[in-house]
């Protein structure tokens, strides 16, 4: 990865949080879009990258500073060093995320560091894997009647495993669909708290893995048969999950989704 100084001249440049959404190109905005080609320097995850990469200028300096778990990565206070130390430059700094920056990713952290430096932050929102995911197996993630509430919730501790201190009796609730971000590993465990607060085994239950890719993998089952099949034989891309009696619908793509004649 690359140093930047740690000394900056007057020049003041600024920073823009930008959500690349699940992968797919198709589904950047244009204000995603239009911030990629301004930037001269575009910090990315290794789940945004790809697709949206293609839209940065060949001139532009493009620095990997993704997390994956097991995998050596830069600290987060490092990667907001140097998000800061560019910008101080007088650099137009992207900070390029998967989905969405507000959710799950760590944006508070880049926010108050930006804000420490004096440095002007901006958001660019992307859609949240959790939406695209739905949008995948045809379902929607409210039903009235049936799914009053959406919640998001991570089943990732720092640690690696399930955290301690999630509400388990709002996660068990028959009328919210919720979406597990970064659970592949913990949804066993998870789902059996679950079981023991009251949600039914049988409660329809969805897996997208490598979301944003042209042939995802996607398993359809109960909280259960999911459960299970995350304990026995986990699929090795990244999952997100979503369980709730909204998804009882929810089919698998047989082949997937041809782009739009232009």
């Amino acid at each position: 990865m690359a140093d930047a100084p740690d000394t900056a001249p007057a020049a003041t440049g600024h920073i823009t949080l930008v959500g690349a959404g699940p992968g797919d190109a198709d589904l950047l905005t244009l204000r995603a879009i239009d911030r990629l080609r301004a930037a001269d320097v575009v910090l990315y995850d290794d789940l945004a990258s790809g697709a949206a990469l293609a839209h940065v200028r060949d001139d532009a300096e493009q620095i990997a500073v993704g997390k994956r778990s097991g995998q050596h990565a830069p600290k987060q206070a490092e990667v907001s060093r140097l998000m800061v130390a560019y910008a101080a430059m007088g650099q137009r700094v992207v900070r390029l995320k998967s989905g969405d920056p507000a959710i799950f990713a760590r944006a508070d952290e880049e926010i108050t560091a930006a804000r420490a430096a004096g440095i002007p932050v901006e958001i660019v929102p992307g859609v949240t894997t959790a939406t695209a995911a739905a949008a995948l197996v045809g379902s929607a993630l409210t039903k009235r009647l049936v799914a009053r509430r959406v919640q998001f919730v991570t089943a990732h501790e720092v640690t690696g495993g399930l955290p301690d201190d999630l509400d388990l009796a709002a996660l068990a609730d028959a009328a919210a669909t919720t979406c597990v971000f970064m659970g592949k590993a913990t949804f066993p465990a998870l789902a059996e708290k679950l079981f023991a607060r009251g949600l039914s085994p049988e409660t329809p239950a969805v897996v997208v893995e490598n979301l944003g890719v042209a042939a995802p993998g996607v398993i359809v089952g109960t909280v259960a048969t999911v459960a299970a099949r995350l304990r026995d034989a986990p699929p090795p891309g990244p999952c997100m999950i979503l369980y709730g009696a909204a998804l009882a619908d929810a089919t698998a793509p047989a082949l997937p989704v041809a782009p739009a004649a232009t």
